[in-house]
């Protein structure tokens, strides 16, 4: 029994720590976004949405949990790959870092006030000011 309560911790621990992430865009923005749209607009390889309209990417800050999750489960790159990715393309000229801001608030306070840009936060934080384009 002792056994299974200490399994049971443990599940519960790391469920929570494998939170949802909720890529989010302005109300408004009808564009559709597949996964590959997604990492295309976060790493600078796309400057718009599928429709054409400007796509202007939101960073939460290094160590933020939402940012972790989403570094490695959708761009699939640690935070070492990608200060080099960035600095390669920084260096070239052919790209800048998307901005980064504290937390799921200031994400969602930009994005429901601009109608081009797309971020992400963790899913519980989703509210009505916002729209989630995809979940990982």
């Amino acid at each position: 029994m002792k056994y299974f309560v200490i399994l049971f911790v443990f599940l519960m621990v790391a469920s929570s720590a494998n939170a949802e992430v909720a890529v989010i865009v302005h109300p408004s923005n009808g564009a559709a976004l597949d996964d590959s749209s997604v990492e295309r607009i976060f790493l600078a390889k796309s400057k718009s949405f599928p429709d054409g309209s400007p796509a202007v990417p939101i960073n939460q800050s290094e160590g933020v949990a939402a940012r972790d999750a989403f570094d490695a489960g959708v761009l699939n790159k640690s935070a070492a790959q990608l200060k080099s990715y960035w600095s390669k393309l920084v260096f070239t000229g052919k790209g800048s870092q998307p901005q980064d801001v504290s937390g799921d608030a200031e994400v969602k306070a930009l994005i429901s006030a601009n109608p081009n840009m797309i971020g992400y936060i963790d899913a519980s934080a989703v509210d009505g000011s916002v729209k989630v384009v995809k979940t990982y």
